[in-house]
C-alpha cells in the first residue's frame, strides 16, 4: 500500500500533537502534580506512535514509546515529576520535531541517533526520576563530539582548475576556506551572505560548496566552504572572517595548483581506454543512481500547506461561479452591437467579482500569527533557566491573521528580539530588587492589524536602552565620529544599534554580546517591506515595534510617472500628495528641506536618485510632492506627473536584478507595459 498519499496529512498532525505536547509540559513544570496534563501528554504521545508505526516511522515510534513508559511511570506514582524529567521530555520532544522536519523536507526520518536519549529515559526509569549522568553533561560530550567534525572538502571541477590557472599567472594565490557557523546560529544564510561580502572586498569567489542557491536556501549544516583568489594573505583574511558574528572556526588552506595539475594531466593521458571507459561508466551509474534517489526525495517532498475554513472555499466557489456566469453573458453581449449597453454593466459587474475574488483568495492564505508565537513560551522558558532570571511572557493578539509568506519570513526576526530583551533588557533579579522593580522581569509579545499592516510589539520592563553607552561604541567602532556622535538625536544613536557587529554588552554570551541579531532583524524585515521602530526608557524598559505588510503578493499602489517611465508607490506608504513651490525649498546640510504643516520635511528628488536625466523639473515653479512614511520619519519625493491609483500584483525582479537600491519589484501594467516598484524604507 502506497502510504505517502497520507504523508501530508500525517506531517500536518504531527506538528499539532508536537505543538500540543510543548504546551501541556511548559504547564506540567509549572504544575507538576496536575494528573489531568500528564494524561493529556500521554496521550498526545500514544497518538504520535501510532501514527508513526502506521507510516512506517520506526524511530518516531520507537522514541514515543519510552516516552509512554516514562510517562505511565508518573501517571503511576512510581515517581514524581521534577526538573530532570522535565528536561528530558523536552529533549525527546526536540529530537521528535527534528525527525519530523526532516520527513517534511525528504519523506524519510533521517539517520538522527536517539539511542543516547533512550537511554537516559530508561535510567530515569529504573532509578525512580533520577538521573546518573546529567542532561548537561551530554550536552558538554554532544558539543565536543561536534567540534571533532571534519571541514568540508572542495573537489575542484576542471572550470575552477582553468580559473585556478589563469589567476596564477596573474599573480594571485588560492586558497580554499571551510567556515563553522555557531550551532545556534539562527539566520544560516544571512552570515553565510555577511561572509561571502567580506571576502570578496579583497577576493574573487570561484567556487563554494554547497552550491550558492543550497547557502541561499539554508540547505547546509553550520559549514560551508569557498575557493577563492586573491593576493590578501591568509592571516588577515582569517581576521577579517572571524570579524562577523557567529563563526565558530574558519580554516584555509592553500590550493596546490600543481597538484591539481597533475591530477589533470594524469586523468587526460589516462592511456588504458578500458579504464577510463570503465570509469566514465561507473561515474555515469553514480549519476544515475544518484539522480533516481534525488527524484525520488523530490517526489516525496512536501510543499507548503495552508489549512483553510470550509467557509471561505465556499465563499471562493461562489464567487468562481459568479464568474463564469459573467463570462457567459459577455460572450452573449459582444455578437451584438445592440447589446453594448449590456456588455458595459457585464464588465461593471466582473469588476465587483475580480476584487470579491482577491480579497476571498487572500483570506484563504491568511493564518493566525499564533503559529509563530506558539514557539516562543519554551524559548522564554529555557532562556530564563540558563540565565538565572525570572522572566514572564505576556502574549496577546495571537488570533491576527497575516499572509502565509509573511508568517515564514518572521520568526527568526522575532527570536532575535526576544533572545535580546532577555539577555540586555531584563535585569538579574538582585538587580531588580535593588531598582525597587518585581523580581521577575516581564516580556510582552503582541500583535495588531492596523490598515493594511500588521502590527508586533516586543517590549520588556528591563533597564533601557543606555544611550550614552551607544554612543560611545560608535565612536569606538568608528561609526561615527565623536564631533558628530555629539550632534546626533537620541532615535540617530539607537540606529546605530542596527550596524552589523553592533554590541553594547560588555561580555560575550552564547546568547548575545556579539552585535548579533538587530542588523539581521532590520535586514530581514525591510526584505519583506516592513520596518523596525525602537522606543526606549532608561530604567523602564525597552520596546521594539515591527510594521509589516499584510501581503506580499497584492498591493494598491500610487502610479507615478518619472522622465517617461511609469513607477509605482506602495499606497500602505504615502501620506499624502501636496503641490510645494520651488521657492519655498531650502538646503540645510547639503540636503533639500521645507517647512511643510509645521514640520520640517527633507525632499527627495526622484530623478536624480534614480538616476533619470531631466532638468524639467528645476523648472517649474510648481512641484508635485508626495509625501512617504516610514514609522515616525516623513519625505517628500518630488515627481513629475501622477497617473493614480492603482491594484497590482508584485513580480520579483529575479536574481540576477535582485538588491538593486531603492527597487522592491515590478509590476505588470493593464497596457502590458512594466512598471518598477519603489521600496521606500530604502529612501530613508
Amino acid at each position: 500500500m502506497d502510504m505517502n498519499q497520507y504523508l501530508e496529512i500525517f506531517i500536518v498532525e504531527a506538528k499539532e500533537h508536537l505543538e500540543n505536547l510543548n504546551e501541556n509540559l511548559l504547564s506540567l513544570e509549572k504544575d507538576p502534580d496536575n494528573k489531568d496534563l500528564l494524561n493529556e501528554i500521554f496521550r498526545a504521545s500514544h497518538t504520535l506512535k501510532g501514527m508513526a508505526g502506521t507510516m512506517g516511522f520506526m524511530k518516531i515510534k520507537d522514541l514515543t514509546h519510552e516516552m509512554e513508559n516514562l510517562l505511565h511511570a508518573l501517571r503511576n506514582d512510581k515517581f514524581k515529576v521534577n526538573s530532570e524529567i522535565v528536561d528530558i521530555l523536552f529533549e525527546a520532544l526536540d529530537t521528535l520535531e527534528d525527525y519530523i522536519n526532516y520527513v517534511s523536507e525528504s519523506g524519510e526520518e533521517g539517520d538522527l541517533d536517539s539511542s543516547k536519549l533512550v537511554k537516559n529515559i530508561n535510567e530515569l526509569i529504573e532509578n525512580n526520576g533520577e538521573l546518573a549522568v546529567t542532561v548537561e553533561q551530554a550536552q558538554i560530550q554532544k558539543e565536543a563530539e561536534n567540534r571533532d567534525k571534519q571541514p568540508v572538502f572542495i573537489d575542484h571541477n576542471q572550470y575552477v582548475i582553468n580559473l585556478l590557472k589563469k589567476a596564477k599567472k596573474r599573480g594571485l594565490n588560492a586558497f580554499d576556506i571551510t567556515i563553522t557557523l555557531k550551532k545556534n546560529c539562527m539566520l544560516k544564510s544571512a552570515r553565510a551572505f555577511i561572509v561571502f561580502k567580506t571576502l570578496e572586498k579583497n577576493a574573487e569567489i570561484v567556487q563554494s560548496n554547497p552550491s550558492v542557491e543550497d547557502i541561499e536556501d539554508e540547505k547546509f549544516d553550520n559549514t560551508f566552504s569557498v575557493t577563492i583568489v586573491t593576493k590578501a594573505d591568509e592571516a588577515n583574511m582569517k581576521k577579517d572572517i572571524m570579524l562577523v558574528s557567529e563563526i565558530e572556526s574558519v580554516q584555509i588552506s592553500e590550493v596546490n595548483l600543481e597538484d591539481e595539475i597533475s591530477n589533470e594531466s594524469k586523468i587526460t593521458d589516462e592511456s588504458d581506454s578500458n579504464h577510463i571507459a570503465e570509469k566514465t561508466l561507473n561515474v555515469k551509474k553514480d549519476d544515475i543512481i544518484k539522480k533516481q534517489k534525488n527524484k525520488r526525495k523530490e517526489s516525496r517532498r512536501l510543499g507548503k500547506t495552508v489549512r483553510v475554513d470550509i467557509d471561505r472555499l465556499d465563499n471562493l466557489m461562489n464567487l468562481v461561479s459568479e464568474l463564469i456566469i459573467i463570462k457567459t453573458r459577455m460572450e452573449d453581449a459582444s455578437g451584438d452591437l445592440e447589446k453594448k449597453g449590456n456588455m458595459n454593466e457585464a464588465i461593471e459587474y466582473l469588476e465587483r467579482i475580480t476584487t470579491s475574488l482577491h480579497d476571498a483568495v487572500m483570506k484563504v492564505r491568511m493564518v493566525p500569527i499564533e503559529r509563530v508565537f506558539n514557539r516562543f513560551p519554551r524559548m522564554v522558558r529555557d532562556l530564563s533557566k540558563e540565565l538565572g532570571k525570572e522572566i514572564n511572557l505576556e502574549m496577546s493578539g495571537e488570533e491576527t491573521e497575516v499572509d502565509r509568506t509573511v508568517i515564514d519570513e518572521i520568526g527568526d526576526p522575532l527570536i532575535h528580539l526576544i533572545r535580546n530583551s532577555i539577555d540586555h533588557g531584563i535585569e538579574s533579579p538582585e538587580e531588580r530588587i535593588k531598582a525597587g522593580k518585581n523580581k521577575a522581569g516581564v516580556v510582552k509579545l503582541c500583535a495588531y492589524p492596523d490598515g493594511n499592516n500588521v502590527v508586533i510589539e516586543v517590549e520588556d520592563d528591563g533597564d533601557g536602552i543606555d544611550i550614552e553607552k551607544v554612543r560611545q561604541k560608535g565612536i569606538a567602532k568608528g561609526l561615527v565620529d565623536e564631533e558628530k556622535a555629539y550632534t546626533l538625536s537620541d532615535d540617530e544613536v539607537i540606529d546605530l544599534l542596527f550596524n552589523a557587529g553592533f554590541s553594547t554588552a560588555d561580555n560575550i554570551t552564547d546568547i548575545s554580546g556579539r552585535g548579533v541579531g538587530l542588523d539581521v532583524v532590520k535586514t530581514k524585515i525591510e526584505s519583506i517591506g516592513g520596518n523596525v521602530e525602537v522606543e526606549t526608557e532608561r530604567g523602564k524598559g525597552t520596546k521594539f515595534t515591527i510594521r509589516l505588510p499584510l501581503t506580499l503578493a497584492i498591493i494598491q499602489a500610487l502610479l507615478v510617472k518619472l522622465e517617461n517611465e511609469t513607477f509605482a508607490i506602495p499606497l500602505s506608504s504615502i501620506k499624502e500628495i501636496s503641490p510645494i513651490m520651488s521657492k519655498d525649498i531650502r538646503k540645510v546640510q547639503g540636503q533639500e528641506i521645507i517647512l511643510f504643516r509645521n514640520k520640517t520635511l527633507p525632499i527627495i528628488r526622484l530623478n536624480e536618485l534614480l538616476g533619470l536625466n531631466s532638468n524639467t523639473e528645476n523648472q517649474k515653479e510648481e512641484l508635485i510632492t508626495v509625501i512617504v512614511k516610514k514609522g515616525d520619519k516623513e519625505a517628500g519625493l518630488i515627481i513629475d506627473d501622477l497617473i493614480g491609483q492603482q491594484e497590482i500584483v508584485i513580480k520579483s525582479l529575479g536574481k540576477y536584478l535582485n538588491g538593486i537600491k531603492y527597487l522592491a519589484g515590478a509590476t505588470i501594467l493593464g497596457n502590458g507595459e512594466i512598471s518598477l516598484i519603489l521600496d521606500i524604507n530604502s529612501l530613508f
